[in-house]
Order: structure tokens, then sequence, then C-alpha cells
């Protein structure tokens, strides 16, 4: 069954909490987001033993196992662009298409054994990368072809909604 594609512009939530999942990004700067991706890597990794990992809860939502593959993708896609800003004030990112992604790479045939492993991979290079921002660098700047714009702190802020508003979804 084809999952719809997510096409809802979410920066939104740099600017208010989630009324999904309770993010509130008010405050926060990338070394707190880098201690906060640490804390959600458990978390994904008892979500991908369950034994429901590859059940869908309905016809429109992704597995648990679907949605790590996405966060593992994510850790690495946030990572290389905060890579970029830092090299790059005015960075613009290659536009990233997640539903084609979770195609090309069988999100829904994927081990989770192996989901398990990059997850926590990518979870930890994306958290050193985030953890070693000098404080001189949070207001580099970064553009996605949308033309919405980004400082590193905003990138950070945006990149760790993701990843626990997805725990928020997978019930973990």
């Amino acid at each position: 069954m084809a999952i719809t594609p997510d096409t809802k512009d979410w920066t939104w939530v740099l600017d208010h909490p989630c009324p999904e999942c309770g993010f509130d990004p008010d405050s926060l700067t990338p070394q707190d987001v880098a201690r906060r991706v640490e804390a959600t890597l458990p978390r994904w990794d008892a979500a991908l033993i369950r034994e429901d990992v590859r059940v869908r809860p309905d016809e429109s939502t992704w597995s648990a196992l679907e949605y790590a593959c996405h966060v593992r993708d994510v850790f690495e896609l946030f990572r290389r662009r905060l890579d970029l800003i830092l090299a790059e004030d005015g960075a613009r990112f290659a536009d990233w298409d997640q539903d084609a992604t979770a195609r090309e790479k069988d999100y829904a045939g994927a081990d989770p054994r192996t989901v398990r492993s990059e997850l926590a991979e990518q979870g930890a290079l994306a958290r050193d990368a985030f953890a070693g921002v000098p404080d001189e660098a949070f207001g580099r700047r970064g553009l996605r072809s949308n033309g919405s714009e980004f400082t590193v702190v905003t990138l950070a802020r945006y990149f760790l909604h993701d990843v626990e508003h997805h725990l928020h979804d997978v019930k973990a």
C-alpha cells in the first residue's frame, strides 16, 4: 500500500510548540540538540526490537521500521546540511524527497537489525556534529530550495523536532 506523501511545510515548528508531540523549540542551542539526540537513540533502538516493528498502524502511516529508516537518513542529511552551513554561510540545500528515498531504499523491506546499527551510527555522528558547533557559528545561514532560511540554531531545532516527533509517531 502506498503512503500519501507529506507535503506540509513543517518550518512553523520553529515558532510554536508542536501540538502533536509537544516539541518546544524555544531557546534550544545546537549543544542542547546534541544532548537530546543522545537521549532518543535508546528509544529508537527499543522501537526497532518490537515484534510489531513492520506493522503499519493504518494504510496512510509508516511502520516503526519505516520511520526509523527515515530518521537514520535525517541524521545523515542534517549532518551534511550543518557541514554545508559551517563551510559556507548562505549555503544552499539540495532538495530531498523523503518519499522517493523511502521507495528507493525499500524502507518497508529493511532489516531491523541493520537499521538499528545504522541509526545508532548516524545518530552518533549527527549528535557529535551538533555538539561541536562553536557559539560564534550559531548565526550562519543556509537556504532550502523553497526559500526557507535557516541559521545553525534553527536548523538544529528543526532537525530535532523531526527526530522527536517521529518517536511520538511510533509511540516510543
